[in-house]
């Protein structure tokens, strides 16, 4: 008889070939398809079925939303680090990430890729946390997410439309993308418009709350000068694992084209030895309850008051860039947050880039 150990090689090579057969880049994607397929079967089985007891009701509504969250994880882990191998598998995959995630996949690109961590806190941030400015602090976590629509609304439209007059991939992707959400919006919405609110539409858009907020809690506090104390990190192995290791997020600053499942080991060989302790969560949910509800003050790293300043309008940032993937380790513009890397020379060379690399 095998022992546990063998047992446990020979399921990891299964999965590593059955990972290999489907195009994957790294087998532990397939964790990643695991949770898509539970989403669209959860959608399905509600849409189909309907229950009497109002606990079913309300279980598989927090389920689903919950799946669509993961859904709006696997969008930022697919913009960083695409999951296949081959451009056509990428493209398929974003549109389908775009109906788990209730929103273009390649949307996120302008906010978070090019504007987030290039320009971190930064006024060219359009996601920075100091544009809450409530006393109490369980009202600057509540509505981050609204206060920032409009803004990375306006960024969005300014890039894309900037995409679409250079002619660039990313605009066409972002049409495909469309095309397949608001097919299945419709779709679904015709068959049954109260099931599409509550099995769909709300869910979803519980998920993008959810992934949005999470700036507030990886950023607020931390240093965005500092070379490991710019993010906060959570640590716990369930949140690790339903979230694709996306608690270790100083790495993720440091490295943005790392996969997913490279975090936890480059975290603690990377980051671990030279950042705040403080910054190292053991629980997200005892950091909010005692950041967002008790006692609820807004505190640095440090434990020192985070200051309540006007930060000023959003900065516009470098449009013509090109690049939708960030696949380099950290260089000193990221810090410096210069931006002369892409000035048109630079960008001359590179204008070959942009979703070809998907």
């Amino acid at each position: 008889m095998k022992g546990n150990e063998e047992v446990s090689e020979d399921a990891s090579e299964v999965r590593k070939s059955f990972a290999q057969f489907l195009g994957l880049r790294y087998h532990e994607d397939l964790r990643t398809l695991m949770f898509c397929c539970l989403y669209f079967f959860l959608v399905f089985f509600q849409l189909k079925y309907d229950f009497e007891y109002r606990l079913v009701n309300w279980s598989l509504f927090w389920s689903t939303a919950f799946v669509a969250f993961q859904g709006a994880v696997s969008v930022h882990n697919a913009v960083h680090c695409p999951p296949f191998k081959q451009a056509w598998q990428n493209k398929l995959f974003h549109a389908t990430l775009s109906v788990w995630f209730g929103h273009c996949a390649s949307s996120y690109v302008p906010g978070h890729n090019l504007s987030h961590h290039r320009n971190l806190q930064t006024n060219k941030d359009v996601m920075r946390t100091t544009k809450m400015r409530f006393k109490w602090n369980f009202l600057n976590g509540l509505f981050f997410m609204p206060t920032i629509l409009l803004s990375t609304s306006a960024n969005d439209a300014n890039y894309f439309n900037a995409q679409k007059a250079l002619g660039r991939p990313i605009y066409y992707q972002l049409r495909f993308e469309a095309m397949v959400y608001v097919f299945f919006q419709v779709a679904v919405a015709a068959y049954n418009p109260h099931k599409w609110l509550f099995v769909v539409w709300i869910p979803c858009l519980l998920g993008k709350y959810g992934i949005i907020s999470l700036n507030m809690l990886q950023h607020d506090g931390c240093d965005p000068n500092s070379k490991y104390n710019h993010s906060r990190n959570f640590v716990g192995d369930s949140l690790n694992y339903f979230c694709f290791n996306n608690g270790f997020h100083g790495i993720h600053h440091m490295y943005p084209g790392k996969h997913w499942s490279q975090l936890k080991a480059e975290h603690e060989k990377r980051v671990k030895p030279f950042i705040n302790p403080a910054l190292d969560e053991p629980s997200i949910l005892q950091y909010m309850w005692r950041t967002f509800i008790y006692p609820g003050i807004r505190l640095d790293f440090k434990g020192n008051l985070v200051p309540i300043v006007d930060s000023g309008p959003d900065e516009p940032w470098f449009y013509g860039t090109v690049e939708n993937y960030s696949d380099r380790e950290v260089d000193k513009s990221v810090w410096t947050k210069g931006l002369s890397q892409y000035e048109e020379p630079l960008l001359a060379k590179r204008s070959a880039r942009s979703y070809t690399t998907m």
